[in-house]
This record gives structure tokens, C-alpha cells and sequence, in this order.
């Protein structure tokens, strides 16, 4: 027991005989002004640490220092770049002799970065790394040598608090700030899984968002490999381009890193915003000169209309002034160039502007700045939409093309909901093939150049009643002046066909042909979708009783070809019968009926 008892007190006088020759013989302090030096040497940065570097003895050997700031380039808004409250790193010493690191705590505490990009495009970060990097001295891997490890790594804890990062930018004249309240680490050590929280504060110049979050974190034995399991993270973001203000968004995801091979693979459990639901996977290649995205996405119902701004007068007014007065900018599209994709989503329905769709597969590749969309299909209508498109960004001005099918599609349903035009009904089969360069508004409609074909089949034309205009017409060449309109307005037809053409903003058509059981309808013109005007003649001829499907005689009409005409607005059409067209022909049928007889009479000649 003496034996006991006398080792322990000598453990314990060894103990206490080092952290006194620690603390008479090195003097931390002492390094400051060669750190100093360092720093300014490889920066041209000032270090300045106004708090005494102090050692710490309970419960481990550690060192506190505090006051620490690391000063902005000259001419900078904010002259500190960095600066800290205090940190305190606690070691166990003995570890340290077998290449094992045993940090019972580690704190930081009131961070504070202050980041700023001047109008010259000099930033805070300028001098940090180019000079640095011409320093070192490259690698030698002739002797196959590996990469340093550790033999043990356990931390108790690391605690972040307090920190504030900003970052100005003269160039947009934008401000955005971080406030990270705390970053909690728990008990780490390697190929275990350790605790990890987080709660931070963003502001942007429109938004505000409320973060936290909390999983498991594993780093592998040779520093390799980075696990994240389980996260999950709740966001509440705030602003007035929301709707009501604002919006919250959950996830669950895990993360797998692998740094020697320079990937990224993300899994996206689950992720639900404004009752959005959606799942998928994401894998990052970072390690080439362009990093190469492949992304899956499931997505559930969507309601777009929720997000658009409300449609009212002053909103009008207010959109009509303020891009009245904005110059119209080509947008930028360089960052196709930076990254290449391969995505594919789905998406079980969206509602956009009051037009409903299911069903909707989207698969595209981007490479060197083209993207491709190989697939882009939706149900919609009783019918389906297939597409294909590409876009091209490498230039100032971006060029694209496409090919899109209809088919089976409630035209009338589709019109009303997406324009609100109650103008046509069938069922509508179409397809269009077109390019263009220029994505601003005004400059897709002036430089798309396609060319397409429509059928409706069992439909009719809304807004007017050409038989029963034709009915009225031949009342008034009989003296018969009063109209009647009782008669619904509408115009059936078994089918009607086309194709058209569009350049410079008009599309034009040559060659209409609508069949019914009362009427036969050619017609050609143009419709521009600049201004909406519309310029269409219809050339229209009796091929049964007008009187319907219960007439039994031959119309007076019949065969006659009669000029009709559709003139105002796509949203406002106009319709309107040429009434002298169809005198003249109802007299020059009459007057070849009269030669008839009248060559009878006098013998055929």
C-alpha cells in the first residue's frame, strides 16, 4: 500500500514539477511576434493578438488566447477581416508523444468575418492563397510516400459560438450577413460516428432565413472519407416575395465524401415546402477541370400559381412602369459552361398559371455549355405533350430549338385555362418544329422562326354561328330584315387541318380546311402574336340545309362560295360576313339560271 501510495504522489510531483517547467521555461507569448512575422510576411496582412496567449492545467494541458484580428487589404470598408473572442484548446500531452491528439474541448467563441469585394473586383481574400501557394514547395511522390495519418484522434467536443460573417459587394451594391448562434460537435473520434448540431441566422437582400440542424458526422481512419447520416434540417424562411411572407422548409439527407477521389454523393430522403413533396439523389464529381453534376429527382404535386404575385390594377401598373423603364439584358449564361449535368425528374402534377398537368418526365444533359433535353412529356387534357429542345449558351445571345407534339388534347379546356379564350373545341392534334436566338420577351416572339400542323376533329368554333349568319343573310336578300339571335353561337365541325409558318412575330396559314355537315370552310391569313391582331379571310360554302340535319331540300345557297372574315384581337376575335360578296354571287347565280332557260327556250344555243 506504501508502494501505492508513494507512486501516485510521485505521478502526481511529476505532474506538477512539468506544468511548472511549462510554465517558467515556455512562455507562449513568446511566439507572438515570430506569428506575427509569418503572417504579415506571406499576406502583407497585419495579425494582431491583444490578449496574452495563457496555458490551462484543468481538467487538461491546454492554451487560451483571445483578441485576435487579421486586417482587410488597404481601402477596405471594414478594416478587420477576421477577428475572435477567445479559444481554448485542451490536449492530453502524453498522446502527443505516439502521433495521438486527445482534445477534451475545444471552444471558439465571438467569430467574426467581415468579407468585402471592392467595385474593382478586388476582394478580402486577395493575397490569401496566390502567395501562399508560390511558397510551397511542390511535392515529391518519387519515394511513394502517403499522405500523413493519425494513429488516434478523440475530441470531447468542439463548440462554436457567436459568429458573425458579412459580405459586402460594391460591384451589385448587395449586402449578406450569417449570424451561426452555435456549432456543436459531440464526443469525435475516428470511424465513429459523432453528434452534430448547428443554428444559424442568413439574411439576403430579400429574404431572411432561420436554420437548424441535426445529425451524425464519421470521419474514416485515414481522413479520406466523410459520413453524414441522418440530417435533418428545418428552414423558416421569411420576405416579401413570399407568399403570405413567408415559407418552411424540411429535409432529411445523408452525405457520403470521398476526398481522395474528389466525389460527392448526397441522398435526399426527404424534402417538403409549401406542400411540396419530393426524394432523389445527388452525385458531384468537383475533382475535374469542370465538375460534372448527375442528379434524380421525385417530386410530388406542385402548385406554381401559389408562388406568382397577385393579379391586380396597381400590380399592373406597377409591372408596366418599372419594365418600361429597365433596358432589357440578355441573360448571362457562362455558368453552363462551368459545370456539366445530367438530370433526370419526375413530377406526379404542376399547376402554372391555372393550367393543370400530370405525369411530367424531364430528362437533359448539359455539356460545354449546350443543354439537351432529350425528353419533356406531360399528360394534360385528356392528351399528352412530348417535346425535345436544346440550348445553346456558349454565346452572348443564346440560341435554341425544339420539336413538340400534341396529341388527344382537349383544346377548348386547354384554351380556357391557359388564356381564357373560349374560342375553340375538339379534340387537337399538333406539331411544331422551330429555333430562335435571344431569350428577352419581345425578342423570342420577333425571332422564332417554326413551321407545324394542326387537326381537330368533332370540334366547333365559339363566338359565332356561321350557318345561321348565312340563314340571316338570305332573309335579308329576300326582304326579309329582321335577324334572330336565339341560336347558340357556335359553328360545328367534324375536322379541321392545317399547317402554318412563324417568322418575324406573325404566323401564318395557307391552307385551312374545316368539313361539317352544313358548310364547307377554306380559309388563309395571319395572326401576329406581337400585338394580338388578327387578319384571317374564311371562304365558306352550303353543302346541305341550313335549316340542319332535318332539312330535306337543297339550300338555295348551295355551292355558293360566300367571303367571310375574322379581324379584332385573339383575345376579342371579330366575325364578320361579306353580305355584298354574297349578293353578288346570289346574282350571279341567278343570272346563270336565267341564261339556262332562256337557251331552252331558243333551242340550246
Amino acid at each position: 500500500m506504501k508502494f501505492l501510495k508513494w507512486f501516485f504522489v510521485a505521478i502526481l510531483a511529476l505532474v506538477a514539477a512539468l506544468a511548472l517547467y511549462i510554465t517558467l521555461i515556455f512562455d507562449p507569448n513568446d511566439f507572438k511576434p515570430q506569428i506575427v512575422e509569418v503572417v504579415k510576411e506571406k499576406t502583407g496582412r497585419n495579425l494582431a493578438i491583444s490578449s496574452d496567449l495563457t496555458w490551462t492545467f484543468f481538467p487538461s494541458l491546454g492554451i487560451k488566447l483571445g483578441g485576435i484580428t487579421l486586417s482587410n487589404p488597404q481601402g477596405f470598408e471594414n478594416s478587420a477581416m477576421v477577428s475572435v473572442n477567445e479559444v481554448v484548446a485542451e490536449v492530453a500531452l502524453m498522446p502527443l508523444l505516439s502521433k495521438e491528439v486527445e482534445i477534451s474541448q475545444l471552444n471558439l467563441d465571438g467569430l467574426t468575418l467581415a468579407l468585402e469585394t471592392q467595385k474593382d473586383g478586388s476582394s478580402s481574400f486577395d493575397g490569401l492563397t496566390d502567395q501562399a501557394s508560390d511558397t510551397v514547395p511542390a511535392k515529391d511522390n518519387k519515394g511513394g510516400g502517403s499522405s500523413a495519418t493519425l494513429s488516434k484522434l478523440d475530441i470531447g467536443g468542439i463548440s462554436i459560438t457567436n459568429t458573425q460573417i458579412s459580405n459586402v459587394d460594391h460591384q451589385t451594391n448587395t449586402k449578406q450577413s450569417l449570424s451561426l448562434k452555435s456549432l456543436t460537435l459531440g464526443r469525435f473520434q475516428l470511424d465513429e460516428f459523432a453528434k452534430l448540431q448547428y443554428e444559424l441566422t442568413a439574411s439576403l437582400p430579400d429574404l431572411k432565413v432561420d436554420s437548424r440542424g441535426e445529425g451524425q458526422i464519421r470521419v474514416s481512419q485515414d481522413l479520406q472519407q466523410v459520413t453524414i447520416n441522418d440530417f435533418v434540417v428545418t428552414n423558416v424562411i421569411t420576405g416579401t416575395s413570399l407568399p403570405n411572407g413567408s415559407l418552411t422548409a424540411d429535409l432529411t439527407t445523408s452525405l457520403e465524401m470521398a476526398l481522395d477521389k474528389q466525389t460527392m454523393s448526397l441522398v435526399l430522403a426527404s424534402f417538403s415546402a409549401a406542400d411540396i413533396n419530393a426524394s432523389g439523389q445527388l452525385d458531384i464529381a468537383y475533382g475535374k477541370k469542370v465538375p460534372k453534376v448527375v442528379a434524380k429527382l421525385d417530386v410530388g404535386d406542385i402548385d406554381l400559381d401559389r408562388f406568382l404575385p397577385k393579379q391586380g390594377q396597381d400590380a399592373v401598373n406597377e409591372t408596366s412602369t418599372s419594365q418600361s423603364d429597365a433596358v432589357a439584358v440578355e441573360p448571362d449564361l457562362t455558368a453552363m459552361k462551368s459545370v456539366d449535368l445530367d438530370v433526370n425528374v419526375s413530377v406526379k402534377s404542376v399547376k402554372v398559371a391555372n393550367l393543370n398537368t400530370q405525369n411530367w418526365r424531364f430528362k437533359m444533359v448539359m455539356q460545354q455549355g449546350i443543354a439537351n433535353i432529350s425528353q419533356l412529356s406531360a399528360n394534360l387534357y385528356g392528351g399528352s405533350i412530348k417535346a425535345s429542345a436544346k440550348l445553346d449558351g456558349r454565346n452572348k445571345v443564346a440560341q435554341y430549338q425544339f420539336d413538340k407534339h400534341l396529341s388527344g388534347v382537349d383544346i377548348r379546356a386547354l384554351l380556357m385555362d391557359a388564356a381564357e379564350v373560349d374560342m375553340l373545341d375538339g379534340t387537337a392534334n399538333f406539331n411544331v418544329a422551330g429555333r430562335g436566338k435571344s431569350l428577352l420577351p419581345d425578342n423570342l416572339k420577333k425571332n422564332l422562326s417554326a413551321d407545324g400542323q394542326f387537326e381537330i376533329a368533332d370540334g366547333a368554333i365559339h363566338g359565332v354561328n356561321i350557318p345561321q349568319m348565312i340563314r340571316d343573310a338570305k332573309a335579308k336578300l329576300s326582304g326579309d330584315m329582321s335577324s334572330s339571335n336565339s341560336t347558340e353561337q357556335k359553328t360545328d365541325f367534324t375536322s379541321m387541318t392545317g399547317s402554318f409558318k412563324v417568322a418575324k412575330g406573325v404566323v401564318s396559314n395557307s391552307d385551312l380546311n374545316m368539313a361539317s355537315p352544313l358548310i364547307r370552310l377554306t380559309g388563309a391569313g395571319t395572326a401576329n402574336v406581337i400585338n394580338e391582331a388578327l387578319d384571317y379571310k374564311l371562304t365558306t360554302s352550303v353543302v346541305g340545309s341550313l335549316e340542319g340535319q332535318g332539312g330535306n331540300e337543297r339550300d338555295a345557297l348551295y355551292g355558293v362560295e360566300i367571303p367571310f372574315a375574322i379581324s379584332g384581337t385573339m383575345s376579342k376575335p371579330k366575325f364578320a360576313l361579306d353580305t355584298k360578296a354574297l349578293l353578288d354571287s346570289k346574282l350571279k347565280d341567278e343570272t346563270n339560271k336565267l341564261k339556262d332557260s332562256l337557251f331552252k327556250k331558243f333551242g340550246g344555243f
